[in-house]
């Protein structure tokens, strides 16, 4: 029994991406696709958590209480679109909601946490839950993060060829998949996080759609050299982070050394940002890089995708659509390959990718 579901939710904090997936012989076939947006009182809940405030543990365990139960929503449209009983679905991988990200931090062990609550989620599923999937890896020495590009080389790899998975959430990941089989992968920085938040304090949006905003603006150069300054940019990987260093008060300290900007003008330099950052990484750690493939909600806003083809010439900048995965399938599918590698026994992370002592199976189990 090869067929899995995967769950996540990023750091957009836009929702939950789901997916029912087959592993055979190598190769991956999603039966079926379901989203479900947060409401605005649990993504609200979730975002506050980003940052310490009163009564931590409390609010904390009623919004995973309320996340898993957004969970078993998309479990029970997964099924009801696939045809499947549950019976048929070997485990579910549910990635949890990533509220803080400090590996190494304080005592040189730090923490990620993925706010989730698996048995709860077992018991309304009747479905084995495989949970917590970065701890072991940051238990070990690792930056917990990423853990796709062990499932990028398996989907995405090809013989022969430097391939790159830009995945697009709320940060933005590199998994560079080499031509000799070489793997490799770190974040890059903000992808939406700071152009969502943005939107958001100007026009009560939570996305900019298309990236139609940014596009009506002015990339101001003074403001953009500022931003790259941020010293996450020059470190090499193995490297990771989140809202932790990219958040609301990363952008206000920034703009508040420099005059006044127009709102959409920043707006313009903040998906510059994104681009350059990203581009920047690539050309430094994967030269020879000729296919650079987007997945994430990211891949929807065309002018992210302009600025990164005009920063990246000789690079086809492609949607993961184009080799096979969906750009909102493909975090979803890894999290249900690494159920399946948990459940296997296998190991999910990469020491080359994540920095830690060695392979690790990842994740933990909550029978149904």
């Amino acid at each position: 029994m090869n067929t899995y579901i995967g769950l996540m939710s990023g750091t957009s904090t836009d929702g939950v991406d789901g997916v029912v997936a087959r592993f055979d012989g190598g190769g991956v076939d999603v039966r079926a696709h379901a989203c479900r947006p947060f409401q605005s009182e649990l993504r609200e809940a979730l975002l506050a958590l980003n940052a310490s405030g009163p009564d931590e543990l409390h609010r904390a365990a009623l919004a995973a209480n309320a996340l898993a139960g957004v969970y078993a929503e998309v479990v029970a449209e997964l099924l009801a679109q696939s045809g499947l009983q549950r019976t048929a679905i070997r485990a579910i991988g549910a990635h949890g909601q990533t509220v803080r990200h400090r590996p190494g931090a304080f005592d040189g062990i730090g923490y990620t946490w993925q706010l989730n609550a698996p048995a709860l989620l077992a018991e309304r599923c009747g479905i084995d839950v495989i949970a917590d999937f970065r701890s072991r890896d940051l238990a070990a020495g690792g930056q917990a993060a990423p853990l796709v590009p062990v499932f990028h080389r398996a989907v995405f790899g090809r013989a022969g060829a430097d391939v790159a998975v830009l995945n697009l959430g709320g940060i933005a990941n590199l998994s560079l998949l080499g031509a000799d089989g070489s793997i490799a992968g770190f974040d890059t920085g903000p992808a939406n996080v700071l152009m969502d938040r943005w939107i958001e304090r100007h026009h009560g949006q939570a996305f900019d759609a298309g990236g139609a905003w940014a596009a009506q603006g002015r990339i101001d150069a003074t403001l953009l050299a500022a931003a790259l300054a941020e010293p996450f940019f020059s470190l090499a990987p193995p490297k990771s982070t989140g809202r932790d260093l990219f958040d609301a008060a990363w952008l206000d300290a920034l703009l508040a050394r420099h005059g006044q900007i127009a709102p959409v003008d920043v707006q313009a330099t903040l998906c510059e940002l994104s681009a350059r950052s990203i581009a920047d990484a690539l050309l430094r750690h994967a030269p020879a890089t000729r296919e650079l493939l987007v997945c994430g909600g990211g891949a929807f806003n065309d002018t992210l995708l302009a600025r990164l083809r005009a920063a990246l010439p000789d690079i086809a900048v492609l949607s993961s659509a184009e080799r096979g995965l969906p750009p909102l399938q493909v975090e979803a599918t890894a999290f249900a390959w690494l159920a399946m590698a948990h459940v296997e026994r296998r190991a999910g992370n990469d020491p080359a990718v994540t920095g830690a002592r060695g392979p690790r199976v990842l994740g933990a189990l909550y029978p149904a």
